[in-house]
């Protein structure tokens, strides 16, 4: 009987600047609890490579986990541009098609992402695709009133309030592909082929550099997006207004995005303790007093913020993983 080897899970992101620690923090978060195989693929600054092998070296591997190190790279006749866009390095991710070639799907995630549950179930959103889909993200806000591309945006977006491309699960095949319809040309254009153009065309009316960009593409061919839930992007959005994220009032927070910094600032106390006790997870304590105890406590100190209010959509997921992974591993014995 010939055993295939289990299938890879490929995630990328891009590091530049001070984000070595968040990184580092999200890549321990997708190790702890997925079950099938991880590749990382980090595109990183140079001066951060070495950094990167010594943590990454120490990590706790149990031969489910490989990484590949890539300088950030953009085509040459324009990479000023768009090292410019937005902030630096984060457009690398629009060519990852491009430059991961042998790579058939990828789960692309910024660096302020945190897995609350196994890598494995959002990846498992590929076989979900219908066949005109290539790309799956969540929905930029879920309440149109406090919505950013709908009140503001200068250039078309995706759906109501457009997406986020924080975590983007992609079929870089099909992406590679297809020719997508644009606004430029009636000739519809590659992946490749259309990056440039469209940047040309909208670089003076953008806000959110990538994203943006992305947005527009999604605009002109929305039969090729998945959209998933708010739950698997869990942002500041959804709970510093009020909670409107209704899939993470009933079943929890899957994936939080701390973006704008609140990891690192104490204007959202909730996505920080979070941060803070997976960065501190030791792998070699029990899950449930060395990292789901004292989270929990650190959480009960918050409910003077909004999104304290709701602190238990923070863990009802993770206390979830927790329990699932340990059920596993006692059937594994």
């Amino acid at each position: 009987m010939k055993t295939h080897p289990p299938e890879k899970m490929h995630l990328a992101v891009v590091a530049c600047g001070e984000r070595l620690e968040e990184t580092v923090t999200m890549l321990r978060s997708a190790m702890i609890f997925s079950i099938k195989p991880l590749q990382f693929h980090i595109f990183a600054e140079d001066q951060l490579h070495k950094r990167f092998q010594d943590v990454l070296d120490d990590f706790p591997y149990e031969g489910k986990v490989n990484y590949t190190l890539y300088p950030i790279t953009f085509p040459t006749e324009s990479a000023a541009e768009w090292k410019k866009l937005f902030k630096p390095c984060a457009s690398q991710r629009l060519f990852l098609p491009l430059i991961l070639k042998d790579v058939d799907s990828l789960l692309y995630v910024d660096t302020d992402i945190l897995f609350l549950r196994p890598v494995d179930d959002i990846w498992s959103f590929l076989k979900k695709f219908n066949s005109s889909q290539i790309a799956a993200m969540a929905p930029e806000h879920e309440e149109p009133r406090i919505g950013w591309y709908n009140r503001f945006a200068r250039h078309p977006f995706y759906g109501v309030t457009g997406i986020n491309s924080g975590v983007m699960l992609m079929n870089m095949t099909r992406i590679r592909r297809k020719y997508f319809k644009n606004d430029m040309t009636t000739v519809r254009l590659q992946w490749g082929e259309i990056l440039m153009p469209l940047l040309k065309k909208y670089k003076l009316n953008i806000t959110w550099g990538d994203q943006d960009l992305l947005n527009i593409m999604f605009f002109h061919n929305p039969e090729s997006l998945y959209v998933f839930p708010c739950q698997w992007n869990y942002r500041p959005d959804h709970c510093i207004y009020g909670s409107n994220c209704k899939e993470a009032e009933e079943e929890g927070i899957f994936i939080l995005h701390g973006n704008r910094g609140v990891y690192h600032d104490d204007k959202q106390p909730t996505f920080r303790a979070v941060y803070e006790a997976i960065k501190n997870y030791s792998f070699r304590g029990d899950l449930v007093h060395s990292l789901l105890q004292p989270l929990e406590l650190e959480l009960q100190k918050t409910t003077h913020t909004y999104c304290g209010r709701v602190y238990k959509v923070f863990i009802k997921q993770l206390t979830k993983s927790i329990k699932d992974l340990y059920d596993r591993r006692s059937k594994g014995r």
